[in-house]
Formats: C-alpha cells, sequence, structure tokens
C-alpha cells in the first residue's frame, strides 16, 4: 500500500490503460483498481432524455438569469441571509 500512496498517479495510468490493480494489505488483497467502463450508448439519463423529448432546452452554458428581485421595504436577500448563516 506504502508504494500505491507514493506512486498513485504510475498506478492510476496503468489501470487506465486497462490493468487491474491489486491492492494488498499485509500480503492479503483489500482492493483493485480498474478502469471505468464507458457509459453504453442505449443508456441515457432521464435529463437527456427530457433534453430528447422536447420538454426542456440546455444550450450547455451557464444559465443566464435575471438580478434578484428586491422584495418591498429595507429587508435583506434570503441568498444574502443563507450566506451569513453558512459563513
Amino acid at each position: 500500500m506504502r508504494d500505491l500512496k507514493t506512486h498513485l498517479s504510475q498506478w492510476l495510468a496503468r489501470a487506465q490503460a486497462g490493468e487491474v490493480v491489486e491492492v494488498t494489505s499485509h500480503r492479503k488483497p483489500i482492493a483493485r483498481i480498474t478502469a471505468v467502463k464507458p457509459a453504453e450508448s442505449g443508456i441515457t439519463s432521464p435529463l437527456q432524455k427530457a433534453i430528447d423529448a422536447g420538454l426542456i432546452s440546455w444550450s450547455g452554458q451557464k444559465p443566464n438569469l435575471p438580478p434578484p428581485v428586491k422584495l418591498r421595504g429595507q429587508g435583506k436577500l434570503l441568498s444574502d441571509i443563507v450566506i451569513e448563516d453558512r459563513g
């Protein structure tokens, strides 16, 4: 496992090339690193199905949203309150 930590990028490159890398601890196998198989062309995400059906559209860009609406009065925007609570 020490060698895996030291040379992780090399082991990942080997796995990406198709090699199955077996990780051991005290000479006992504990994990395998393999390449991720590409998604099959027949499987479509629900989002892509909605785009294909014309239910939604997406240009591939970030959405162009209008500026936030300020309500009457001197109150803060809800988004500002949420940001303060998170900070």
